[in-house]
């Protein structure tokens, strides 16, 4: 095989690892969506459809790793397209971690369907909304290697934890004035907690979209988020 044909064969290769995480990235966004219908629509059929659906997401997550270890060890890659594989393990970790999250809300989900019905909190349907969007949105921008889109996902968290942070107080206060509640009222909190960590999820991939274009890490810097940085090679 003559180096052009291998040089290649290797970003083929490359393009490949794009299209699976992609393919992951909607199966994960897909399980938060359905996760939060199950919720809102007391389904426990949709609630098992995310529980059992997991093992898909985990699959793909292996398959990534597999083939990103296998072309780190056979074409030693530099600079740039080092960077990626290295991303892209990072990020078949994170987005399998998104699928265990949303693994929790369907279990929350199920077992609020024994309850007495109870309406979720407006800010739980934004933080889902917000999370998913953060999520396709970060793999957007690693699939396009746009460091400014990286750098604005990151900021959307402040938006995330302040829903978050709502809720807790809504859910204490009726859980404080109605007793009867308490139960469905710490479902909803860990429903809340995991979309909240779903999307810190999100911006550790946009954060690694940032380390791959420009090699610089932007992790606990979030004062320099709005800095450019000069792209290395």
């Amino acid at each position: 095989m003559s180096q052009s044909t291998a040089h290649r064969h290797f970003h083929d290769e490359l393009s490949q690892v794009k299209v699976r995480l992609l393919t992951m990235s909607g199966e994960a966004e897909a399980a938060v969506q359905v996760a939060i219908e199950a919720l809102l629509e007391r389904d426990a059929d949709k609630a098992r459809r995310v529980i059992g659906g997991d093992r898909i997401i985990d699959g793909l997550e292996t398959e990534i790793e597999e083939q990103c270890l296998n072309l780190l060890a056979l074409q030693q890659p530099m600079a740039k397209d080092l960077r990626l594989l290295v991303s892209a393990i990072k990020i078949a970790n994170d987005l399998e971690r998104v699928g265990d999250h949303a693994v929790n809300i369907g279990q929350c989900a199920a077992r609020l369907t024994e309850r007495r019905p109870t309406t979720p909190e407006p800010e739980i349907v934004e933080m889902a909304r917000i999370a998913r969007e953060m999520l396709s949105d970060s793999l957007d921008a690693f699939v396009r290697g746009d460091a400014a889109a990286g750098r604005e996902i990151c900021l959307r968290d402040d938006k995330v934890d302040a829903l978050n942070r709502s809720v807790f107080r809504i859910l204490l206060t009726h859980m404080m004035e109605e007793p009867h509640s308490i139960g469905a009222g710490m479902e909803l909190l860990l429903v809340s907690r995991n979309l909240e960590r779903i999307a810190d999820l999100a911006t550790n991939i946009a954060e690694d979209v940032v380390f791959l274009v420009e090699g610089k890490s932007i992790k606990h810097h979030a004062e320099e988020f709005g800095k450019p940085t000069p792209p290395s090679a």
